[in-house]
């Protein structure tokens, strides 16, 4: 793609990205509404204040992605939208690891552990999914769409551990749900990512393959709405 197509792309996506900034930026209604799709029922206010910030963390991000990747990718499609949901998800967790400011509460005795915000089948489909693009792609000798799928298969995988390992903070409930949601969909959307990677060709196996790869992207980030009602 020439230069300045290329810097046409990144203008207009960076104006998507800012107009979808101005439109979602959360207020309390979506943090409220974030918290009971996942499990909260009737959150308080200071669960409010930590699903907004939680929202915040994401889609700051979002504009300068959407400017950023289009030139790096040399794509304006689908492929710009997952990049971003995907980084703009790895920074924010990132920028999580930073202990909480103000008071905490005090963290558990028992461990976090992965088995207890991600569900097994979960990460199973996960594996299954990254396993089997990066097998066909290396079968088919597709290198640069194998180097692509592998990074994307990482970088789910290091949202969900850093989702995992972030430091505890508010309410343990709404702390619990906003982790599961970003492991979550961490993981579908490297499910979808890698489905669509790892199959381009438009035969029926990978048809068969990008059905089965959206239906597995709806069942992983479908909202976990049923949770153990916190200690």
């Amino acid at each position: 793609m020439a230069w300045d197509n290329v810097l046409w792309v990144a203008l207009l996506t960076g104006l998507l990205g800012l107009a979808i900034l101005i439109v979602l930026w959360p207020g309390e209604k979506h943090g409220k509404r974030l918290l009971e799709r996942w499990g909260v029922p009737g959150p308080d206010a200071g669960e409010v204040a930590l699903a907004v910030r939680y929202l915040k963390r994401r889609r700051l991000w979002y504009p300068w992605l959407f400017l950023a990747i289009p030139p790096l990718l040399d794509d304006g499609g689908p492929g710009t939208i997952l990049a971003t949901l995907l980084l703009g998800g790895l920074i924010a967790e990132l920028l999580a690891q930073r202990p909480a400011r103000g008071p905490r509460r005090e963290a558990e005795l028992a461990p976090r552990t992965l088995l207890g915000v991600v569900p097994a089948w979960i990460l199973v489909l996960g594996g299954l999914a990254a396993a089997g693009s990066l097998l066909h792609l290396a079968l088919t000798a597709q290198w640069r769409l194998l180097a692509v799928a592998a990074g994307t298969a990482l970088v789910s995988a290091a949202i969900t551990l850093l989702a995992v390992r972030r430091p505890p903070s508010g309410a343990a409930r709404a702390d619990v749900a906003l982790r599961a949601r970003s492991a979550r969909v961490a993981i579908g959307l490297g499910i979808g990512a890698c489905t669509a990677i790892g199959w381009p060709a438009g035969d029926f196996t990978s048809f068969l393959a990008v059905v089965a790869g959206l239906a597995a992207f709806l069942a992983v980030t479908a909202p976990a709405k049923h949770r153990p009602a916190a200690a």
